[in-house]
């Protein structure tokens, strides 16, 4: 081969090359995270970005499947009280630092210790966790736990280098380190989150981009805008009402899943003063309010029924579902009635926060107007969704429309909101009855036991409503039409591995 065929074959695969691996895969995001600290993050797209950032010691397929991340293998004792699991070799933090036993033991002890940890409930059945040797764990529990390698599959399980966040303390979310494909750069709030490709990634192979920006961009038609416009390449949750749009627009992918999540309405129970009101009050009211709410036309309207309405943690097509309560119909009547024997014949105002995006906003418009036929004033207070979500924990609040991306077991669903002591039971309710029913669920492996533990928790939420539940969402993104490899997961997640983008 000549001189020249040689130089003219070096660059046609060195072009090759720069069409398959782009530098910066760029995200627009429904909103900007929380903390970013496993321990303490509570915000959707906070899990996003850590699909990224942080692995975990399992992970789900899109089947919903448990399969192996930093564990490879693992098995339960006999008596269900003692979990071994072995841990893959060759794993590095973003600091250097090495993962291995001792560094998951750190890490569980921290979600358990840590002030701030929002993962106490979820993992509140570990009663001991030791390193046997320098990749073997013994987890042990004080009764069986069906739901805890679940909970290992997301935030509990991600693990952060022992080093960083013994130094950072609390404050470890400003500059998180993990073990994931990419690590922290920087983060202005409300703007980006920049992480670059981590070269020492056991499985950096499959990682075909050096950099991936988080972008937040909360206005769903601005956030399609940018993609149309090659700002972002991809984007999360976009509106249901853009759908056949970018089925239409050959620059454009459409991929979608089922969500395992919800929607709902929070109310504030017992969470100090701002839970003295009627609806905080009193389940006769909670119960007019979503007698008042249509859930179907509510789909049809915001969502082009796209949606699936429901009433309960988990949805109707759920083998969890407790089918004894379907979702009611519309009954303004009943709701006034309802009213009317709480003393509140003449009506009653209250307020509803919700996150400050097209949607959701148009979601409690909508449920604002419904509400108004019953003698239900709604106000509604838009904010930033962190603030929100801020203001939730605090108290600061009467009703908030939010919602849960869901989780593999039922038990990551409803435990931690309605239990006592939950880490994210901001209506602060509390039900001795719920609480034994939940833990018992928690305690068997028998499917069948658990399912009427939930079915006898179902039938007391029906009537004391702390939540009040609305519908169950697809996951639908939109994506660049040169982005490939990209696999929708009913979780939500943004998982990058095996993700390329031409240019």
């Amino acid at each position: 081969m000549s001189a020249k065929a040689k130089l003219a074959l070096a660059f046609a695969l060195t072009a090759t090359a720069g069409m398959v691996q782009a530098a910066d895969l760029r995200i627009g995001l429904q909103e900007d995270p929380d903390v970013l600290d496993p321990d303490q993050s509570r915000t959707f797209v906070g899990r996003i970005v850590y699909a990224s950032l942080c692995d975990k010691l399992f992970d789900i397929s899109p089947d919903l499947e448990i399969i192996p991340m930093l564990a490879t293998e693992w098995s339960w004792s006999d008596d269900g009280t003692e979990l071994t699991m072995s841990l893959r070799e060759g794993v590095t933090f973003h600091d250097g630092e090495p993962f291995n036993a001792e560094a998951v033991v750190y890490n569980i002890n921290r979600s358990q210790t840590l002030e701030e940890s929002r993962r106490k409930s979820e993992i509140a059945s570990i009663t001991g966790v030791e390193a046997l040797d320098d990749m073997t764990v013994k987890i042990t529990v004080g009764a069986p736990d069906a739901t805890l390698i679940a909970q290992l599959a997301d935030r509990a399980g991600m693990m952060l280098s022992p080093k960083a966040a013994e130094e950072a303390g609390a404050d470890l979310g400003l500059n998180p380190v993990c073990s994931g494909p990419f690590k922290f750069v920087e983060r202005i709030q409300q703007d980006r989150i920049v992480l670059e490709k981590f070269a020492e990634y056991y499985n950096a192979d499959a990682i075909n981009f050096d950099t991936v920006t988080f972008l937040p961009i909360p206005d769903t038609t601005v956030r399609l805008a940018n993609l149309r416009s090659g700002d972002i390449d991809m984007l999360e949750r976009l509106a249901a009402t853009d759908v056949a749009s970018v089925r239409g627009d050959s620059g454009l992918k459409l991929e979608s899943a089922t969500s395992i999540g919800y929607q709902g309405i929070t109310i504030n129970v017992g969470n100090g003063e701002r839970a003295n009101n009627p609806l905080g009050l009193d389940s006769r009211v909670r119960k007019a309010l979503s007698l008042s709410i249509d859930r179907e036309a509510l789909n049809q309207v915001v969502f082009e029924g796209a949606f699936t309405p429901g009433n309960q943690h988990v949805p109707p097509n759920s083998p969890w579902y407790d089918d004894r309560f379907p979702v009611e119909a519309r009954d303004i009547e009943a709701a006034k009635a309802l009213l009317a024997e709480a003393g509140y014949a003449d009506g009653v105002t209250i307020e509803m926060q919700t996150a400050n995006n097209p949607v959701q906003t148009q979601v409690v418009q909508v449920i604002q107007a419904m509400a108004a036929e019953a003698g239900i004033t709604i106000e509604i207070a838009a904010k930033e969704f962190a603030t929100m979500l801020s203001e939730q924990t605090a108290g600061n609040y009467t009703s908030t429309q939010v919602g849960w991306s869901g989780r593999v077991d039922p038990d990551g669903n409803i435990h931690q909101f309605v239990t006592t002591g939950g880490g994210l039971n901001d209506a602060k309710y509390s039900n001795p009855e719920v609480d034994r029913l939940l833990n018992e669920a928690r305690a068997s492996n028998d499917t069948a036991v658990r399912k009427q533990a939930y079915e006898a928790a179902t039938e007391i939420l029906m009537t004391d409503l702390p939540l009040v539940y609305l519908y169950h969402p697809a996951w639908i993104w939109a994506l660049d039409a040169s982005v490939e490899g990209f696999v929708p997961y009913p979780d939500g997640m943004i998982r990058l591995q095996g993700v390329s983008m031409t240019e």
